[in-house]
């Protein structure tokens, strides 16, 4: 493998049973199942190790009423990670289920976007509806790594490593930024929450947890712009994204799957 691709594992940590109209802004008029499920990503190759996102803990989970299938560090292991090994982890945006378990990855550089930086320790916060997808030690130990010298900021468009670049896109958080990763199949864009389904950039719908939301419709062009097709656009959590590509392995079913290999559709 080249210096600048990567293996994708995608790993699933947590889920919560809800029903349509909560994942969709306006409601949904189908009032049926539509299950939510929470990831972290890993990016590898032989030079490096990159995390996205860092999901949150169990006892956060237990506040917010999510059910925790396997803790975070528990999926790193199973795939053979060596948090020591990590050089950087992109926080895609600061809610609580994407920055958690900060104490994780101890030497690590953090990249962010300014704007969300900013939103997050900034006048918006005194507000309740758009605090509530923060958690404040989540913020505050960021803002240790800040004064640690481990916070990497990017304006826009920035390159993490060779074959990983960031992309703001705002719309569901401030400064949320989508990734854009090289593998042997061509660039894959993690969307994160920039969709949180195939649906919403499917059918230019919106989750209901927004900021903005002609940042939010814009930003599904930047993803089309920079993937090669809609198989290389992986959404934030959606279930439906485990029976599309293969397991990372004897025992990961339903855990771990490998998202720079073919999907079956």
């Amino acid at each position: 493998m080249r210096d600048d691709q990567y293996r994708i594992h995608m790993i699933r940590y947590a889920r919560s049973d809800r029903n349509r109209p909560a994942n969709f802004f306006g409601g949904d008029p189908h009032d049926t199942p539509m299950p939510i499920d929470y990831f972290v990503w890993v990016l590898s190759n032989g030079a490096r190790t990159i995390v996205v996102d860092t999901g949150f803990d169990e006892a956060v989970g237990r506040r917010r009423q999510r059910e925790t299938i396997h803790p975070v560090g528990e999926g790193f292991r199973a795939i053979g990670l060596d948090p020591g090994t990590v050089s950087d982890v992109i926080v895609t945006h600061m809610h609580y289920d994407h920055a958690g378990n900060h104490d994780l990855l101890p030497g690590a550089r953090y990249h962010v976007q300014d704007c969300e930086m900013a939103y997050v320790t900034g006048r918006c916060m005194c507000h309740h509806l758009l605090r509530h997808p923060f958690e404040e030690e989540d913020v505050v130990a960021m803002v240790r790594k800040v004064y640690q010298g481990r916070v990497e900021f990017h304006d826009g468009t920035g390159t993490v490593a060779p074959g990983v670049t960031v992309h703001k896109v705002g719309g569901h958080s401030r400064g949320l930024q989508i990734v854009r990763v090289e593998t042997e199949r061509g660039p894959v864009v993690l969307a994160s929450d920039a969709s949180h389904y195939y649906e919403h950039i499917e059918n230019d719908r919106a989750f209901s947890v927004l900021v903005d939301l002609s940042e939010l419709l814009e930003g599904y062009r930047t993803i089309r712009k920079l993937a090669p097709s809609m198989k290389h656009v992986v959404p934030g959590h959606d279930p439906a994204v485990f029976d599309r590509y293969p397991a990372a392995g004897p025992g990961l079913e339903g855990w771990a799957i490998r998202v720079d290999l073919e999907p079956n559709r």
